[in-house]
């Protein structure tokens, strides 16, 4: 098959399982299945990049960083909506409503709480993507929008200018991810989905937005250039038969339907994949909906009606210890059951030491307890009045709950973190680093197939993946023999990589892949690098104090010892393979930028280390060239502005020859 075929073939694949998995929530696909796809449909664009079209699956992270966002004129002003926060004033609502039109069918829809986008289309193919701003003029950040795997690059059957409006949101399970990577590093964490959803869709860098795993929901057609349609039902019909993924909602008649219904939204947001903060009612019929008017920023036809927040009194009974799957201890308040926001809480995140030290919560207190953006309980307050005789300060523990390995506070001194290894609580997160592209590179062993091999007890640390079996491995599919056989091959062939690999691998803090292949250069096998003392270690180029602390703890564990032991007697290589003979790029730094025809990123980057030179992300005073492909944009610009030498793919392909 030709690479034109295969690659429209793997975009309509790769399209349709994302149609499946993001907006019908009925995936059909293996996720080891669909990144094997990805990564086949990446390779066939690198080797042919006149036949990538903006619609493809490898589009999504977007281009590159923006300096600053462009802004936007939305055709169609994005208008807000009058708030009510009552039965008797949502009542008064649909009763003047009906005494003006008597046969009014309402629309009561959950009211999402996120980023309200617009989108446009010109003949079926996704342009440009805008914030609401101000409602008349917004931020264009098209290139984010592209992250959001439910929204559709290309419709058929649209007509030649589609504008629809949407609400950007952060799901429930991605905004507790972000908030456990943000523990990790020791940022601080996100107030609420609706927060951190803002701010990852206004990243400059799409690759930030992409990260962040954003959803969307379409609840408007702003405009259908040639289509008509009599009500908002019918226009959501219209919407789903784009495969958009349209919000949910419900058609009534009466007030009492009408209240029944936004109350029992109420009821079910804990069963919800994305917080809200309402329902949202509107006139259904559009004639009608002309016919009532605006006000200057609101229509007249619909109103928002907004869920009070909830604050209670509970008593902290115990105070635990959960450990990330980044090893960080995570302490929580388990409190007397209350209920709040329509669910019964019965824990707090207390988030870390210093978080208890400062409101000074203790076992047995009585505490102020709300959902922090309706979701997450958190305590605001104890009421020390009525602390009971005896309750001691509480303190973090110096070993990890879990594994028993010594815990370390981090860089700043925000969290504690677990220093195993080979520590159960991190061992998924372990083995998808270990398996990674940048690290041993074994393809096959995605996310669900790492869950169930752990699931099952073949795997308690990432050495144990070169100790599986056959039988093992095929049990996990009903005829999986064959697909068995490719992961252990894969596992088999990435005993070979090079040792700067294995030392990424290894997940040390602070150690990248660049710093594992200084160090692998510098050393030149693992045991050296074993041996090396924390002084020793900060005589390397790149590798700070707190780096050559992390590196010298790390190989001192017992748990660290343990996995290299089973490595080596795995037959793992430990020696490096990067043998710098030629020299010529020594003291050079290179930046890649654009679309490359002639050679991949990885092997360009390659060559220039194999010269003794450094490939750099970003363009700078210390770097020596740039070599740019179609497209460079803001790189070559930056490179002009400050004089450094810019070297086309054939230029480049001459110095390394």
């Amino acid at each position: 098959m030709e690479a034109k075929e295969r690659i429209h073939e793997l975009c309509r694949i790769l399209q349709e399982a994302n149609y499946l998995y993001y907006v019908k929530d009925a995936p059909t696909m293996p996720d080891f299945e669909y990144d094997r796809l990805l990564r086949e449909l990446e390779e066939l664009e690198d080797k042919h990049p006149e036949l990538v079209s903006p619609d493809s699956p490898t589009q999504r992270v977007g281009g590159e960083a923006l300096s600053k966002f462009e802004k936007y004129q939305h055709p169609v002003p994005l208008m807000s909506l009058q708030d009510v926060f009552s039965p008797e004033e949502l009542q008064e609502f649909v009763d003047k409503t009906l005494e003006a039109y008597p046969n009014t069918r309402f629309s009561v829809e959950p009211k999402i709480d996120g980023l309200s986008v617009a989108l446009e289309y010109e003949n079926g193919v996704f342009v440009r993507g805008a914030t609401r701003g101000d409602g008349n003029v917004g931020e264009d950040v098209t290139e984010n929008l592209k992250t959001i795997h439910s929204i559709p690059m290309t419709l058929s059957g649209a007509p030649e200018r589609l504008i629809v409006r949407g609400e950007v949101f952060m799901p429930k399970k991605s905004f507790e991810a972000l908030n456990e990577h943000q523990e990790a590093l020791g940022k601080p964490l996100f107030a609420n989905p609706r927060n951190a959803a803002a701010g990852s869709l206004r990243q400059l860098d799409p690759k930030i937005a992409a990260q962040r795993k954003l959803d969307i929901y379409i609840f408007n057609v702003q405009l259908a250039q040639g289509v008509t349609f009599e009500s908002h039902e019918e226009s959501l019909n219209y919407l789903r038969q784009l495969k958009f993924k349209v919000i949910p909602g419900e058609i009534l008649k009466s007030g009492e339907e009408v209240i029944r219904q936004v109350m029992e939204i109420n009821e079910s947001r804990e069963n919800l994949t994305c917080d809200i903060d309402g329902a949202v009612i509107k006139v259904d019929l559009l004639s009608q909906r002309e016919e009532m008017g605006a006000t200057a920023k609101c229509p007249k036809w619909a109103v928002a009606y907004k869920y009070p927040p909830e604050i209670k009194p509970t008593v902290v009974e115990n105070i635990v210890v959960q450990v990330g799957r980044t090893g960080v201890l995570t302490p929580k308040a388990v409190v007397r059951p209350v209920r709040l926001a329509g669910t019964t809480v019965t824990n707090a995140t207390l988030h870390n030491q210093d978080f208890i030290t400062q409101r000074d919560i203790r076992i047995g207190d009585t505490v102020l307890i709300r959902k922090a953006g309706e979701i997450i309980p958190e305590i605001l307050s104890v009421d020390l009045s009525k602390r009971p005789a005896g309750a001691a300060a509480y303190s973090l523990p110096c070993t990890c709950p879990v594994c028993g390995a010594p815990t370390q506070k981090d860089e700043e001194g925000a969290f504690l973190r677990c220093t195993g290894a080979e520590c159960p609580a991190q061992l998924s997160r372990n083995i998808a680093h270990f398996v990674s592209r940048d690290a041993m590179d074994i393809e096959g062993l995605g996310s669900s197939i790492v869950e169930a091999l752990i699931e099952k007890g073949f795997i308690r640390s990432p050495a144990d993946i070169y100790y599986l079996t056959l039988e093992e491995v095929k049990s996990l599919w009903q005829k999986g023999e064959l697909a068995a056989s490719k992961i252990l091959a894969a596992i088999e062939q990435s005993k070979q990589q090079d040792v700067s690999r294995l030392i990424y691998a290894l997940g040390i803090r602070q150690v990248g892949a660049k710093t594992a292949k200084v160090l692998a250069k510098e050393f030149g096998n693992l045991d050296a690098l074993m041996a090396a003392s924390a002084q020793q270690l900060t005589q390397v180029e790149d590798v700070g104090e707190i780096t050559a602390a992390n590196i010298a703890d790390w190989f001192s564990q017992e748990q660290s010892q343990h996995m290299v032991k089973k490595l080596r007697s795995a037959g793992v290589n430990f020696e490096s393979k990067r043998v710098v003979s030629d020299t010529r790029f020594a003291g050079m730094t290179f930046v890649l930028t654009g679309a490359l025809s002639k050679f991949t990123r990885e092997e360009a980057t390659e060559k220039i280390e194999l010269f003794g030179g450094k490939a750099a992300g970003s363009v700078s005073k210390k770097t020596t060239y740039v070599v740019v492909g179609e497209n460079a944009g803001s790189k070559e610009k930056k490179a002009r502005e400050l004089g450094i030498p810019i070297l086309s793919e054939d230029d480049f392909l001459n110095m390394i020859s």
